[in-house]
């Protein structure tokens, strides 16, 4: 597992995305390397829009299981993540659509919002 606390910046996405193609590279990890990252970038983007009250940060864990690899982002704000009909709301359709897997759980104060990716066989 590695993991990482970002300020409240939408400067950090960049800086999401770049732990996440490091430590990819440090478990050797190629398959499905942009779809990992692009879910990283959007969970990360929605935290930040939606998640994240002022003063404080998100968190991003990776989880390597051999068989699968999980993206976590915990955010401390309130709320749930959904998928809705707006115009500006497709960051978690791509998640639905590029990821094996993905969810939201609660947390206190809260929500973990995750996406799976599986080991091709």
């Amino acid at each position: 597992m590695r993991e990482r606390l970002f300020p409240r910046t939408y400067q950090t996405v960049a800086a999401v995305r770049a732990f996440t193609r490091e430590t990819l590279a440090t478990w050797g990890v190629t398959a499905r390397q942009a779809d990992i990252v692009l879910c990283v970038s959007e969970l990360a983007t929605n935290a930040l829009r939606h998640g994240v009250p002022r003063g404080r940060a998100y968190r991003l864990r990776l989880l390597n299981f051999g068989c699968c690899l999980r993206v976590e982002v915990h955010d401390s704000g309130p709320g749930r993540s959904r998928i809705l009909g707006r115009p500006h709301g497709n960051g978690l359709r791509i998640v639905e659509g590029v990821s094996d897997l993905w969810g939201v759980l609660p947390r206190s104060p809260g929500k973990v919002v995750w996406a799976e990716f599986h080991a091709d066989e």
